[in-house]
C-alpha cells in the first residue's frame, strides 16, 4: 500500500535508542510507514546506535531527535512552565501506582522532564497540535522509560498516545504500565497473549484500544535460497556438514546455556563431537556447527560452558553483527533454534523478530513454549516447541529436526507460509495504520454500543503436541 501524499499530521516514534542493533522492529516499522507515506519523525532516548550497516539507519541516526541530550532539563523546566498540569497529572499516576517504588520517583521525574523537553523541541519544529503539518501523535516502542517520556510529550502537546510493548519493559522494568494503559487511545498488541495481559492489568480494555499488531518481517528482504538444501547421498556427511544457527543477545532469558548442554548431548548421540586431535582442521564439512550471533553479558559464561563441554570446535560466536550478516547467515543455515526461557529477575521473551526471520527464510525453529512464541511456531508443523529449560526435550527436537532433510524442507515451507499469514510487514503496517487513523476493526463497535469484534485476523494457535520423529 503506497500513499500519494503524507498525512497533515505527524507521527513522532520514541525509542530507547533509534535506530538500536537489537530493536530492528522499531526501525524497520519506522522505515515502513514513511514508505507508505507517513511522516515519521524518529526521536531517541538516549544518543542512536551508528554504523550498523545500512545507510538508510545512519541518516535515520542523524535525524533523530535525541531527549537526553545537553539543555534538556533546561528545556523541560521552561515547558513546565507553560505546562504545569502535565506534572500533577504524572504525580496522581506515580501515587496511585504499584509498579514504581519510592526510590524511583527521581528517575521518573527526570524522564518527565525528558518528555517535556521532547514536546518543546517539537512544538518549535512542527508548531501546535491544531497546525498544518504539526504532530498529532507520540508512539513509544518499549513500555517503561520510552512510553513514560512519550505519554508525557503527548500531554504537552495535547496530542495522541499510544505505545507497543514487548518483553523485559512489561515485566522486569514495569513502570506505570496501569496509568499508560488508561491514558493510551490504543496499545499495539504484539501477541493475543499480551492483550489478555493488559487487560489482567487494567480490567475493562476493549478490543480497539487492543489492537494485535505484530513485529513485522519484510518477506522479500527474508527470502529462502532457491534449492539451498544440498545434499550428498551419504548421511553422515550430511550430519556433518549441518550448521545450527542461533541469533539473540546473550542474556539468561534466550536459552544459550540450555542451547549448549543440548547441542553437546546431541553430538554426543552421534558421534559427531569434534576434539583436538583431528589434526586442527576446520570448516563445515570437519563437522557440524552451532553459530551463535549476538552478544551481552553473558558471553564470558557462556564460552566458559563451551570449554567445560569441550565444544570449543563445534561451537562459534560472531559477537554482534550486521542485519546482512545475520540474513545471510540464516539463509544459509540448517536450521534456526532460540530455546528462550523465563529468566531468574522475571524477564521472558515476547516474540522474538529473529524467530519470524529464519522462518521467513524457509528454516525450520526451535523455540522454548512460551504464550505468546506458541501464536508463532506451529509445533511439529513449521519448527518444534520444547519445555523451557528441558534438555532433554530439546536433544530430541534438534534430533527430529536436524536427521531428517524431507521433513526439514517441509518444515520450512510451512515455516515460511506462517509469516506470511499473520506476521508479514506489510499486513502489520496495514493494521497499525488503521490504529493511528482510529479506524482499527472494533471502533465503531463500541461508539455504538455494539458488541467488541475479535481481533483482526484470527490466531492460529493450536494445541500443544510432542516432538515426534
Amino acid at each position: 500500500m503506497t500513499r500519494d501524499a503524507a498525512p497533515a499530521g505527524r507521527v513522532v516514534y520514541v525509542g530507547s535508542q533509534l535506530p538500536k542493533r537489537s530493536e530492528t522492529f522499531v526501525y524497520r516499522e519506522v522505515l515502513g510507514l514513511r514508505a507508505r507515506g507517513r511522516g515519521v519523525v524518529p526521536a531517541s532516548v538516549r544518543v542512536p546506535e551508528r554504523d550498523l550497516g545500512e545507510p538508510a539507519l545512519d541518516a535515520l541516526a542523524c535525524e533523530a531527535v535525541v531527549v537526553y541530550a545537553p539543555g534538556f532539563v533546561g528545556r523541560g523546566l521552561c515547558e513546565l512552565l507553560r505546562r504545569p498540569g502535565v506534572a500533577w497529572r504524572l504525580v496522581r499516576d506515580v501515587c496511585g501506582s504499584r509498579d514504581v517504588k519510592f526510590t524511583a520517583w527521581p528517575k521518573v521525574f527526570g524522564q518527565m522532564l525528558g518528555g517535556l523537553s521532547l514536546a518543546r523541541q517539537l512544538r518549535q519544529r512542527f508548531g501546535d497540535v491544531n497546525q498544518p503539518g504539526a504532530v498529532q501523535r507520540i508512539h513509544a516502542h518499549m513500555a517503561h522509560v520510552p512510553a513514560t517520556i512519550a505519554m508525557v510529550a503527548a500531554d504537552a502537546l495535547s496530542c495522541a498516545f499510544s505505545f507497543t510493548g514487548h518483553a523485559a519493559d512489561l515485566f522486569r522494568d514495569r513502570q506505570l504500565l496501569r496509568a499508560k494503559l488508561r491514558r493510551a487511545d490504543f496499545v499495539a498488541c504484539i501477541s493475543a497473549w499480551h492483550r489478555g495481559f493488559y487487560r489482567e492489568v487494567e480490567a475493562g480494555l476493549r478490543d480497539a484500544q487492543l489492537p494485535v499488531i505484530r513485529c513485522g518481517v519484510d518477506l522479500a528482504e527474508f527470502a529462502p535460497v532457491e534449492d539451498d538444501e544440498a545434499r550428498s547421498g551419504d548421511p553422515e556427511a550430511d550430519l556433518r556438514a549441518i550448521e545450527l544457527l542461533a541469533v539473540g543477545r546473550l542474556v539468561p532469558k534466550k536459552g544459550f546455556a540450555v542451547l549448549l548442554e543440548a547441542w553437546s548431548a546431541w553430538l554426543e548421540r552421534h558421534g559427531l563431537r569434534r576434539d583436538f586431535s583431528d589434526g586442527g582442521s576446520t570448516g563445515r564439512a570437519a563437522g557440524p556447527m552451532l553459530v551463535i550471533m549476538g552478544d551481552g553479558p553473558e558471553r564470558g559464561r557462556l564460552e566458559r560452558k563451551v570449554q567445560d563441554l569441550k565444544l570449543s570446535r563445534n561451537v562459534e560466536f560472531t559477537g554482534d553483527a550486521s542485519n546482512r550478516q545475520v540474513r545471510a547467515r540464516m539463509r544459509g543455515c540448517t536450521a534456526f533454534a532460540l530455546p528462550c526461557v523465563p529468566a531468574d529477575d522475571g524477564d521472558r521473551d515476547g516474540i522474538p523478530v529473529v524467530l519470524m526471520e529464519a522462518m521467513a527464510c524457509g528454516k525450520p525453529v526451535i523455540s522454548g513454549d512460551l504464550p505468546a512464541i506458541r501464536e508463532l511456531i506451529v509445533d511439529a508443523d513449521c519448527g518444534a516447541l520444547v519445555e523451557p529449560g528441558d534438555v532433554d526435550m530439546l536433544v530430541s527436537a534438534l534430533d527430529a529436526v536436524l536427521t531428517q532433510p524431507r521433513r526439514r524442507e517441509r518444515m520450512g515451507k510451512a515455516a515460511r507460509a506462517r509469516v506470511a499469514e499473520e506476521f508479514a510487514a506489510d499486513v502489520n503496517l496495514d493494521r497499525l495504520e488503521s490504529a493511528f487513523d482510529g479506524a482499527f476493526p472494533g471502533a465503531s463497535g463500541h461508539e455504538h454500543g455494539g458488541q467488541e469484534s475479535a481481533p483482526a485476523t484470527p490466531i492460529n494457535n493450536p494445541p500443544k503436541r510432542g516432538v515426534t520423529r
